[in-house]
Formats: structure tokens, C-alpha cells, sequence
């Protein structure tokens, strides 16, 4: 895609304008045509996308003072989002609806009550072992490691996987939204994952798997989630 170069009126650019938007990758700005798609989305999608429109409403219903409070707690949240400057907060509304997601996540979808930010605990997320339970459940057992000093109970292991052919490359479209069964357990322990119908939901049916999985925790206490982070690792299920 064509690249974005800065000029004496703007230094950078982020999100759509008209016709076109912009994005970054690897801290490089690119441009491209706004695409337009008549796809509503699969099932799964809408459903998040009612979530999020719940979350807006519900903001919306919020007396000011607790919206003020919000922006409060907000202010110490550095956004990862252009512009990348070390002063750059997001919002009270950004914490507030990323709060009502991480709940809904949780199969706890309600208003919540503004929390200060804390920092997440050093992890890790890698492949245990998996295995295909009632013929048509996907199991896979993830091994965390959290940092020694953090309350392991008080998290949740979210993920976003992608199933292909051994040696496949990820596809970011294709990735679907699971959750651990539990919470973490200790600091170096076995959470699982359950995908049901794994055969149906990427049209293969193989006995190994190539995994591209995003995964992050989510705070139990708080809603909060953490950034993401990335792995990729076979599996067999002969």
C-alpha cells in the first residue's frame, strides 16, 4: 500500500477521512481506499458489535460526575494509538467501554464502576497439549506463567485463534474469540481452551493443526484487559 509521507502541515495521520484510511504497521504510516463492505458479518460479529452498541448507550446513560470520574482514572492510561506521544491518555469513555467488553468477555456483561488502571503482571501464554473431547470439542491446554508477585486468580486467559494446514500462514480475518474455562490457577499452571466444532468453524478436518492464536488476560476484578500478544505452534491430535 502506498505510504504516507508527512509535510509541513501534517507530521501524521491515523483513521478515515473521505475516501481514505489511514493506518500504521511497524510505526510506518500507509494509506488505502476506504472500503465500504456489504458483508453485515457472521453471527459471532453481530453480536459483539450489539455488545458495543450497549456499551456506547450505556455510557450515554451516565450521570457526569461519573464520567468525569472515569476521564480521571483515564488520564493515567497511556493509549497505544497515534499519535505515539509519552503524554497521550485515552479517555474516560475508552476505559469505560473497554471495561463493559472485558465483562462481557467474561460472561458478566454489565454496567461497570470506574476502577483505577493497574499495571498487568508480566506472562506468558505456550502450548501445552491438546485433544479433541466428545469427538467434535477442541481442548487445548495453555501453560501460564505470570509474574510471582501477581494474584493468578485474579485473571483471565482470552484468545483469538486461527485454525490452518501445518506450515499455513495467519489470515487476521479468520481468528475467532475463545475464553480459558477458569480463571489462572497459580503462576505457572494449565488453563483450557474449548473450541467447539473446530471442524466446521475453518472448513478442516486434519490430525495436525498449525495454531495462530492472539492472547491476552483480562481482570477479573476490573474488566480491564491487557495488550495482546502473539504465538503460533502445531498441534496433533492423532
Amino acid at each position: 500500500m502506498p505510504r504516507y509521507l508527512p509535510n509541513a502541515h501534517l507530521s501524521d495521520c491515523w483513521s478515515s477521512a473521505g475516501g481514505v484510511t489511514f493506518y500504521h504497521r511497524d510505526g510506518v504510516c500507509f494509506w488505502k481506499k476506504r472500503s465500504h463492505p456489504n458483508f453485515p458479518g457472521t453471527t459471532a460479529q453481530m453480536e459483539v458489535q450489539a455488545v458495543h452498541q450497549r456499551a456506547l448507550q450505556a455510557w450515554r446513560e451516565l450521570e457526569s460526575s461519573v464520567q468525569e470520574e472515569w476521564n480521571s482514572y483515564a488520564r493515567a492510561v497511556q493509549s497505544h494509538k497515534p499519535p505515539f506521544a509519552a503524554d497521550h491518555h485515552i479517555t474516560g469513555h475508552n476505559l469505560f467501554v473497554s471495561a463493559y467488553h472485558g465483562f462481557a468477555q467474561l460472561g458478566d456483561e454489565h454496567v461497570p464502576t470506574p476502577a483505577r488502571y493497574e499495571g498487568f503482571p508480566i506472562f506468558l501464554c505456550e502450548y501445552g497439549a491438546a485433544s479433541v473431547e466428545e469427538g467434535k470439542i477442541l481442548s487445548i491446554k495453555l501453560r501460564t506463567k505470570l509474574d510471582g508477585n501477581a494474584v493468578p486468580s485474579r485473571y483471565r486467559v482470552a484468545v483469538r485463534i486461527q485454525l490452518t494446514k501445518p506450515g499455513a500462514g495467519r489470515q487476521p480475518g479468520f481468528l475467532r474469540s475463545f475464553i480459558a474455562s477458569e480463571n489462572c490457577v497459580s503462576s505457572d499452571g494449565l488453563v483450557e481452551i474449548c473450541v467447539p466444532s473446530y471442524k466446521d468453524v475453518w472448513k478442516l478436518d486434519l490430525d495436525e493443526y498449525q495454531v495462530h492464536m492472539r492472547y491476552l488476560l483480562i481482570d477479573t476484578i476490573t474488566g480491564y484487559r491487557c495488550n495482546f500478544k502473539k504465538a503460533s505452534f502445531k498441534i496433533s491430535l492423532k
